[in-house]
């Protein structure tokens, strides 16, 4: 329908001249619409009451027809002025409204130039419209951005942490470089490439990596851009992304958040037209290009569960690439390429930065590194020192520090003996992540105190123990202010939040009850990679099973707070005793609790 939006030349042209023919015959219209009788003739319009709004200058005589007598057609008339003493007492006799003007030559002339200055612009305006490439006809062009292979600096050295999805796309890279290698073994690569994983792993980075490897055309587009109010206009920007890859070819599409423009068709994920019409046209030109003419089509999403089937059968998407999360080798290996950037001090072990952040993506390393460089210089330091990255991790982690944020006596010692309650549960439950750090240094936007525990291991399964005892840490701190208070605050709230949920997932998810039967009581995709608000219950059983659901919950948490209050109990001096170390330095170690503990600790007999 719209495959070429610019307009011809010979077409500008014609169109050019229609715009003339219809502004000159609006301009003219007021000409041909007015009478020019002669001076007789107006007079005995006066004797028969017909006109009214006489405007008399030196030369002419202007007015209207009554409406009450107009004679049909034009209700204006103008007429040449002839010398008549007996004119004024004539049309004082019939009631008629008169005034005097000067010649109205030079305002007519004002006039005209006005009228044929606004003519010229408009004209020209919509000339620019029609044959500028850029202007409001555009809006059907794609938005895809291009970068020609000498603007793309980006190479596989450059990405770190992912090295088996860049195993998976150097295939693309060959293809795009020597193509007959595989079309002369009748091999076929992938029309599409779909990345896979979670936000800041690097999905972007890979793409461009590819094209810079490839040293092709690299067209780049969010799925949203795709996506508007009017009919047809995603659809017709898709065409033209394809036409204009076709020409570029080889090159390489990146459309970065598939989910915005691919999310499955039933009505389920909700019904939008033409955001289905331009997922109908994706499907359709990536089922009717040819690989062979040199065009791959990378893609990338953190929601594939949501995403038509269509997009991944083979013949589309046919090629899935995981990219997830760095290991304990890829953080180091992430953390080397954004250390060449930055002045390091001789005793910064990189080995232990990459143990301290489990978790984090290459996008939060990044980040993590140059809050440490920004810290350095803050401090006119010479070279960027493990301070700067602890600092650096701990904001990353808990938040910038809140120092106008201060606490009276009373709730930092509540606050104090919170996290040591916390901390000592960690130490004494078997299995638990060992404590590296306890503060009471407000950070962040509600947290007035924190514990810091960094796994020795990577870890992607965990063990019913393991959970269970992760929810007596969490739950420890309100524990020990019940023990030393006798009642809990509103500081406890995110702790409970984060142990009911992972006490449901217990239930729901991973089958660990021990009255319900072994099954997963969850409905519905559930998010991969992002977090799932469990707010409202799914439907997908019944009222009786919600129930049974609800009273395991609660039962998991009470046992395992009585767990945390028995040991925080026992160890009640050692509580305490942490308490008053870190309400005198703010910041302790773990090794530092660990030693004050053992010093309560019953000696064997």
């Amino acid at each position: 329908m719209f495959k070429d939006i610019r307009i011809p030349k010979r077409y500008g042209v014609m169109v050019f001249a229609l715009l003339l023919c219809g502004l000159s015959a609006f301009f003219l219209h007021g000409y041909f619409s007015t009478l020019s009788p002669s001076y007789s003739q107006f007079k005995q319009w006066v004797i028969q009451d017909m006109v009214t709004d006489l405007t008399i200058t030196e030369t002419t005589i202007k007015g209207t027809f009554n409406p009450k007598a107009e004679p049909g057609g034009p209700r204006a008339f103008k007429t040449g002025r002839v010398h008549d003493p007996e004119l004024v007492s004539l049309l004082e006799d019939h009631h008629i409204e008169f005034k005097g003007s000067t010649d109205g030559s030079a305002s007519q002339a004002v006039s005209s130039f006005v009228n044929v200055l606004i003519f010229g612009l408009v004209a020209w305006f919509l000339w620019k419209t029609c044959n500028d490439p850029n202007g409001l006809m555009s809006v059907w062009k794609s938005k895809a951005r291009m970068y020609m292979d000498r603007d793309i600096d980006v190479r596989f050295t450059d990405v770190a942490g992912v090295d088996e999805a860049k195993d998976e796309l150097l295939e693309v890279v060959t293809f795009l470089k020597t193509p007959e290698k595989y079309t002369r073994l009748g091999g076929r690569i992938p029309k599409g490439v779909l990345l896979i994983g979670p936000p800041g792993t690097g999905k972007t980075l890979l793409a461009k990596a590819v094209a810079g490897e490839a040293g092709v055309p690299f067209f780049s587009i969010s799925g949203s851009a795709f996506v508007e109010m009017f009919v047809g206009l995603g659809a017709a920007r898709v065409r033209d992304l394809f036409q204009q890859a076709r020409l570029k070819a080889p090159c390489l599409i990146f459309i970065d958040e598939l989910d915005a423009l691919g999310k499955s068709r039933d009505h389920g994920h909700g019904s939008h037209e033409e955001r289905e019409h331009t997922l109908n046209q994706l499907l359709v030109e990536m089922d009717g290009f040819d690989t062979r003419s040199g065009v791959v089509v990378l893609a990338a999403t953190n929601r594939p569960e949501i995403l038509d089937a269509a997009l991944l059968r083979p013949g589309r998407f046919d090629r899935h690439v995981a990219v997830s999360a760095p290991d304990r080798k890829g953080r180091l290996a992430i953390l080397d390429v954004h250390a060449r950037k930055v002045s390091l001090a001789p005793e910064v072990k990189l080995e232990a930065i990459a143990g301290m952040t489990p978790g984090m993506s290459g996008a939060d390393l990044a980040n993590m590194v140059n809050e440490a460089a920004l810290l350095a210089a803050r401090h006119d330091g010479t070279s960027v020192g493990p301070r700067d990255f602890d600092e650096a991790i701990e904001r990353v982690v808990a938040g910038l520090e809140k120092k106008q944020r201060v606490l009276n006596r009373s709730e930092r010692e509540r606050v104090a003996h919170h996290e040591i309650g916390h901390a000592l549960t960690a130490l004494l439950l078997p299995g638990a992540d060992p404590v590296h750090k306890i503060s009471i240094i407000p950070r962040g936007v509600a947290a007035l105190g924190y514990t810091m525990q960094v796994p020795t291991e990577d870890r992607f399964l965990a063990t019913r123990t393991q959970l269970e005892n992760k929810i007596a840490v969490l739950l420890s701190g309100l524990v020990a202010e019940e023990i030393i208070y006798g009642e809990i605050s509103t500081g406890a709230h995110d702790d409970l939040r984060k142990a009911t949920d992972i006490a449901r997932r217990m239930i729901t998810d991973y089958g660990m009850s021990e009255t319900l039967r072994t099954a997963a009581f969850d409905s519905g995709p559930s998010p991969l990679f992002l977090q799932k608000d469990r707010a409202v219950r799914p439907a997908g059983y019944s009222e009786e099973t919600a129930s049974g659901i609800d009273r395991e919950v609660v039962r998991l948490l009470d046992k395992q707070k009585a767990c945390a209050a028995e040991l925080l109990t026992r160890f009640k001096p050692a509580l305490e005793a942490g308490a008053t170390i870190l309400l005198e330095h703010e910041v302790i170690t773990g090794a530092e609790l660990a030693a004050v503990l053992e010093g309560f600790r019953p000696q064997p007999a």
